[in-house]
């Protein structure tokens, strides 16, 4: 499944749930659904993104590690479903969107946690969401650069 499909599945998962549990799966699938993604970017992604892709499979995988791993299926693990990126800058900006929703998830558990213990978990959950979406926004810079530089280029061609 192409990249952006399962992120706006991610997403959608993510609101429909109500129950911390609950929550705090849908926050690891997200995690790791960017961890896949950084991965395959730095693999087969624009050059200039390589170096970012691997922070950001860095920080992903920090934020699933900090998080209590989920007992999933492996059919239902959504970053095991990844395929195919498709547009990259397509994929950047739905995976942003869902990092942001994923810190604004956290900070609802660890306002409601009862114990010290999930709160930071929480805590240290969305320092790694809002790190993987500083990459991504990053990610997403160096794509509009190449492409204003590729425009620059082209004009500069057709005049000279």
């Amino acid at each position: 499944m192409d990249a952006v499909r399962l992120i706006v599945t991610s997403r959608r998962a993510l609101a429909g749930t109500e129950r911390a549990p609950d929550i705090m799966t849908e926050v690891w699938q997200a995690q790791a659904l960017a961890q896949a993604i950084g991965s395959r970017l730095a693999v087969f992604g624009p050059p200039e993104l390589r170096g970012e892709a691997l922070g950001l499979t860095e920080l992903a995988g920090r934020g699933c590690g900090v998080l209590d791993t989920p007992e999933l299926d492996t059919k239902d693990l959504r970053a095991a479903q990844l395929g195919e990126l498709g547009d990259a800058r397509q994929a950047l900006m739905y995976l942003g969107g869902l990092l942001g929703e994923v810190g604004i998830a956290l900070v609802g558990l660890a306002s409601a946690a009862d114990d010290e213990g999930t709160y930071w978990q929480c805590m240290e959950a969305i320092d790694a969401a809002d790190e993987s979406r500083d990459r991504v926004l990053e990610m997403l810079r160096k794509l509009a650069d190449r492409d204003r530089d590729q425009v620059l280029r082209q004009s500069e061609r057709e005049a000279g």
